[in-house]
């Protein structure tokens, strides 16, 4: 089969495509035949080696796993032996360790969902991960809830438009945080209030918030708790940081002093969750929520798109297709 192939850490240079052996599932695993697969900063992360942190889980001197790509969509074409909730030509997405960027990969059945019916594939493959970690943040620890002012700091990327029509959905407050030419974006999807941060900083102004939502890393954590009310929420999810440790020295300082601030400091990182993505479908299904796509690379362009996505330029979702 055709798929992305990682041999070293370094820039879109070092995925190229080639022909590999096609997986096999086991025994509680369901191979699929994939459609569309969208690019995460997870993708950025197993490519540079950066931070270096990571490389303790990915691999030292070269990632563990050769084919990258989170997030997919695709066609059941096979199914293990103690599979009992799918079937081949069962339509599914799902986010996986790795292995997206291919014509087919392994996922066990426990992280495998049915597709939102009104989804196209290419859609379907842009929620996962970035979706999962909107609500996870949001709403597993943020504790979102009706009527709060909620603030989203980078809310035109791919996280960020998920989190503002989440945000919505609970029947929050939405102020979207963005750059200029992304205003029109954030206000079309829900957001109730547009700041442009390179006009405005919130963390200076006299707005107060019950829950902001950081995906930016671009403020302190004075500056953030000045933004929010003083019984309010900070959720951090920014993967911002030096080329060593990356957030987790920012991450860290959250968690040693919010035993001592009225305030909730609560960093966190998203985790896999077929449950979740089973919330998500019905929230797409039910008309709540939305993919916002940006621009679609075919599989012998995921160099130019991982370029394209590592260079900042992107907004939403960047999707490959198959």
């Amino acid at each position: 089969m055709k798929a992305i192939v990682q041999e070293r850490y370094g820039s879109a240079e070092v995925l190229g495509l080639g022909e590999v052996d096609k997986p096999v599932p086991g025994d509680n695993e369901v191979l699929v035949r994939v459609h569309a697969a969208s690019v995460t900063h997870g993708d950025l992360v197993i490519m540079t080696g950066l931070p270096y942190l990571s490389r303790l889980a990915f691999g030292l001197r070269g990632p563990k796993q050769k084919i990258p790509g989170r997030d997919i969509a695709g066609e059941v074409e096979s199914v293990g032996k103690n599979v009992t909730r799918f079937q081949p030509g069962d339509e599914v997405y799902a986010e996986v360790s790795a292995g997206g960027f291919a014509e087919y990969v392994r996922v066990p059945e426990d992280l495998t969902c049915p597709k939102p019916a009104n989804l196209t594939f290419e859609q379907a493959a842009a929620v996962p991960y970035a979706a999962n970690t909107a609500l996870q943040g949001l709403r597993d620890r943020g504790g979102i809830a009706a009527g709060q002012k909620v603030l989203i700091n980078g809310a035109s990327g791919g996280v960020g438009t998920f989190a503002v029509q989440i945000a919505k959905s609970f029947g929050a407050e939405v102020t979207g945080v963005c750059s200029t030419r992304n205003t029109e974006l954030v206000r079309s999807i829900g957001a109730d209030h547009v700041l442009d941060y390179t006009r405005e900083d919130f963390t200076r102004g006299d707005r107060r918030y019950d829950l902001v939502f950081d995906l930016a890393g671009n403020h302190s954590l004075s500056g953030f708790r000045r933004a929010l009310s003083p019984g309010g929420t900070l959720v951090l999810s920014s993967s911002k940081g030096g080329r060593w440790l990356g957030p987790m020295g920012r991450l860290a300082g959250a968690v040693a002093l919010s035993p001592f601030v009225r305030q909730s400091l609560r960093p966190y990182t998203a985790k896999r969750s077929q449950r979740n993505l089973a919330d998500l479908k019905e929230m797409i299904e039910s008309g709540r929520i939305t993919p916002v796509i940006d621009r679609t690379y075919s599989l012998s362009e995921v160099p130019e798109a991982m370029r394209y996505f590592g260079e900042k330029h992107a907004r939403a979702k960047i999707v490959i297709t198959l």
